[in-house]
C-alpha cells in the first residue's frame, strides 16, 4: 500500500497550480508591476505641469541670467551695450569690492551656523530635560522663525539695536558696558547683523535637533550614567555622534540661507555703515539696483551660484559620510 507522502511526491503541479501556490510576495509585486504599467502615462501627465511652472520660474530667469552675464548691460550707458564674452568674468577676477563682500559672507556664514548649531543643540537638550513649561518654551522659542527677515531687520534696527532707547542698548548700559552705536560703528555692525540673524533662524536648528533627540535611545545614556559618565561625557560621546547626521542637515541648509542673506541685513543696515555688511547679495543689488550694470551683476550673480553650489556639495559629500 503506498503511503501519502508518496503519492504527494508524485504529483504532476502544472503551471495554474504554481502561479495558485508560488512566493505571495512575488505575486504581489507582479500585481504592483502591472498597476504601475498602466498608471505611468497618467502619472507623466500629472508630473507636466509641475516641470513646465519649475522650468519657467527657475530654469529659464537661470538660462538668462547666464547669457545677460557675457553682455555688457548698463542701463546708464546704453550705447555701448553688447555680447562682450567672459570680459564681466574678468573683471570680477579683480573686483576687490567684490572679494570684500565674499570675505564678508564667508565669515557672516561661519559664525551663523555655529551659533545656530551649537545654540539650537543647547536649547534642544535642556527643553529636553525640563519636566515643567516645555510646551512654552518651545513656543517662546519658535516665534522668531515665524517673522518675515524684512520684519526681523526692521525690528532690530528700530527697537533692539537702536543707540537711544534700545533694548540691547539699554542692557549694555546696565551692565556698565556704556551706550553703543550698534549699526552706526563699523566693528559692530556685522556682529549686530550676526546676532540678528542667529536669533531669527536658530528655532530652525532647534526643531532639527529635537526631533533627532528624540530618538535617542534612553537605555544607552542610562547605561553609560551607571558606568560611571558625567553629563558632559554622555553628550559628547553618545549624544553628539547620534546627532551627527542631524547636524550635518542643518550646516547644509543654514550655510546655503547664509549665504544668501539680504533681506533682514539690508532691512538693517542697507549694507552699511559704508561696506562694513556689504554681503556679497547685497553688493550684487547694488550693482545691479543701483548702478544700473545689469551685465556686471548677473556675473556676480553666476559666480555667487557657482561658489554656494560648490560648498552644497562638499556638505551633501559630508552627509554620505556621516550616515
Amino acid at each position: 500500500m503506498t503511503r501519502p507522502e508518496t503519492q504527494l511526491r508524485n504529483v504532476t503541479v502544472g503551471p495554474d497550480q504554481h502561479a495558485s501556490t508560488g512566493d505571495p510576495g512575488r505575486r504581489l509585486r507582479a500585481r504592483l508591476s502591472a498597476t504601475f504599467d498602466r498608471e505611468r502615462p497618467f502619472a507623466a501627465l500629472m508630473v507636466v505641469p509641475g516641470i513646465v511652472v519649475l522650468a519657467l520660474t527657475t530654469t529659464l530667469p537661470l538660462l538668462y541670467l547666464v547669457g545677460t552675464s557675457l553682455f555688457r548691460y548698463d542701463l546708464t550707458a546704453p550705447a555701448g551695450n553688447g555680447f562682450i564674452g567672459f570680459d564681466n568674468y574678468v573683471r570680477l577676477a579683480s573686483d576687490e569690492r567684490f572679494w570684500d563682500s565674499l570675505r564678508l559672507s564667508a565669515v557672516f556664514t561661519a559664525s551663523t551656523v555655529i551659533l545656530q548649531v551649537s545654540i539650537g543643540i543647547g536649547l534642544a537638550v535642556l527643553v529636553e530635560r525640563m519636566s515643567r513649561g516645555r510646551a512654552l518654551v518651545r513656543m517662546a522659542a519658535l516665534l522668531p522663525i515665524l517673522l518675515a527677515p524684512v520684519v526681523v531687520g526692521l525690528i532690530w534696527r528700530s527697537l533692539m539695536l537702536t543707540p537711544d532707547f534700545g533694548i540691547v542698548n539699554y542692557l549694555s548700559t546696565v551692565l556698565g558696558l556704556g551706550s553703543r552705536n550698534w549699526l552706526g560703528d563699523p566693528s559692530l555692525a556685522l556682529g549686530s547683523v550676526v546676532v540678528m540673524h542667529t536669533w531669527q533662524w536658530t528655532p530652525f536648528a532647534y526643531l532639527i535637533f529635537s526631533a533627532s533627540l528624540a530618538t535617542v535611545p534612553r537605555e544607552i545614556l542610562e547605561a553609560a550614567e551607571v558606568d560611571g559618565a558625567n553629563a558632559w561625557q554622555r553628550f559628547w560621546t553618545i549624544v553628539v555622534p547620534l546627532l551627527r547626521p542631524a547636524i550635518v542637515v542643518v550646516v547644509i541648509f543654514r550655510t546655503v540661507v547664509a549665504l544668501s542673506a539680504f533681506d533682514a541685513v539690508y532691512a538693517a543696515t542697507g549694507g552699511g555703515p559704508g561696506t562694513a555688511t556689504e554681503l556679497v547679495d547685497i553688493y550684487i543689488f547694488r550693482v545691479s539696483f543701483q548702478q544700473l550694470s545689469l551685465g556686471y551683476g548677473s556675473a556676480l550673480a553666476v559666480a555667487m551660484l557657482v561658489i554656494t553650489l560648490a560648498v552644497t556639495l562638499v556638505f551633501l559629500k559630508m552627509r554620505r559620510a556621516a550616515a
